[in-house]
């Protein structure tokens, strides 16, 4: 039912017990970091995650008539019940609650909190209604608390029921947020992504491979306001064509976190140079090969685009190629800014991770091995040998043919 909501999970409360459907008419958004910005940087800010909503609510066709600001606080104006929901999955955003909007009186409030009671709290529930406020009123939170309190004891007292009040662990909660010109009830909170809204830290070039790590790192660097750009190293004939469609699909599972922002993603034939590794360079040293082509590559790409840093999925220790001596030696007098946000997870947060952004399945999908990989690979890698090994090759040449070759994707 459009402008409802089926307030299923309130917290300290029985899911099964609550199957009230509320109508609300706004949705508060609250940021974190953002606060502590300077004032120049804040409004600039604000107003980035503003275009941010407008754009998830947009991808989700989730109508709304306004979306405004006052100082600590967004507002969405709307009675579309999925728009606390979406609002939430903008980076930046650190809750969201769905809301009734009211005048800024204690009599109002009241008058609010007792209807929604009613039908909210059963007979023998536990109950605590939690205020706060902000601007200048002639009353004090405790005033709201008490004055709001009073008024849903006396609707359910109407109904026959016998409340209790609970301050500690109740079984329903009403809150109210008093501002200098509305007030705001409501009863629930969805738990948004936080960070900082996406855009406001410039772009970087992630190296995808469709793989659980690399969605994930590159989730995470969206999470900080960074804009990504894909690229993808395709090894074929060393790997299969699913390994090149799940990485695609991981890129566009990763675009739904990001509408208004569209991805521009490179995809570079890496095979030749893997084939040249191969038939020149020892073979236990191809994976360092490997990926200190992908970092140039990547560079280019990089220096192309204005963007200001490469992303990668590594997790130190995780596999044979990513011991701390194999990735000092991957970049060996290469001044590159390279970023690991994964650098110090375990297998299992990235997999938690993965789930909750809706990857984790995609990269479950089977792609076989790359077929490059030695059947034993270096794990202590002389950094000054991974040199000698370049220079028996024309690297430039390499690089050079790969961004010749390179293919440009809206996926």
């Amino acid at each position: 039912m459009e402008g409802y909501i089926e307030n299923s999970d309130n917290p300290g409360s029985d899911p099964s017990s609550l199957k009230l459907e509320i109508p609300y008419n706004v949705v508060i958004v609250r940021y974190g970091e953002l606060a502590l910005k300077s004032t120049g940087v804040r409004n600039w800010y604000e107003k980035i995650l503003m275009k941010n909503i407008a754009a998830m609510l947009d991808s989700r066709d989730i109508p709304y008539s306004q979306i405004r600001r006052e100082w600590g606080r967004i507002f969405i104006e709307t009675t579309d019940f999925r728009a606390a929901a979406a609002a939430a999955d903008v980076f930046g955003i650190v809750s969201t609650s769905p809301a009734l909007k009211t005048e800024p009186t204690l009599e109002s409030a009241a008058s609010v909190c007792a209807t929604l009671a009613k039908d909210l709290i059963l007979e023998g529930e536990s109950f605590a209604v939690r205020a706060r406020r902000s601007g200048n009123h002639p009353f004090s939170s405790v005033d709201i608390g008490r004055t709001c309190g009073d008024a849903v004891w006396s609707a359910l007292e109407k109904k026959g029921r016998h409340p209790r009040v609970d301050l500690s662990s109740p079984d329903k909660e009403v809150f109210v947020e008093m501002r200098q010109n509305l007030a705001y009830v409501y009863l629930k909170t969805f738990k948004g992504v936080g960070g900082l809204p996406l855009g406001t830290q410039g772009s970087m070039v992630v190296l995808m491979s469709g793989g659980l790590d690399s969605p994930v790192a590159a989730w995470l660097m969206m999470k900080r306001g960074v804009t990504i750009i894909p690229v993808y190293c395709n090894t074929s004939p060393y790997a299969e064509n699913a390994a090149r469609e799940r990485a695609f699909e991981c890129i566009r599972q990763l675009q739904k976190w990001a509408p208004g922002h569209q991805f521009k993603t490179y995809e570079l034939p890496h095979g030749p140079s893997l084939r040249t590794f191969i038939d020149i360079c020892n073979r236990k040293n191809t994976c360092i090969l490997c990926k200190r082509m992908m970092y140039r590559e990547a560079y280019e790409v990089m220096k192309k685009e204005g963007a200001s840093g490469i992303i990668t999925g590594s997790s130190l220790g995780q596999v044979a190629s990513q011991t701390a001596a194999n990735m000092y030696a991957e970049i060996y007098q290469l001044a590159i800014p390279i970023y690991h946000p994964l650098i110090a997870f375990d297998k299992t947060e990235i997999i938690d991770i993965a789930r909750k952004i809706g990857t984790y399945d995609i990269s479950s999908q089977p792609a076989g091995s790359c077929t490059a990989v030695p059947e034993r690979p270096e794990i202590g890698a002389n950094y000054d040998l991974v040199v000698t090994e370049e220079q028996k090759m024309d690297i430039e040449t390499m690089v050079f043919n790969a961004m010749k070759a390179a293919k440009v994707l809206k996926l």
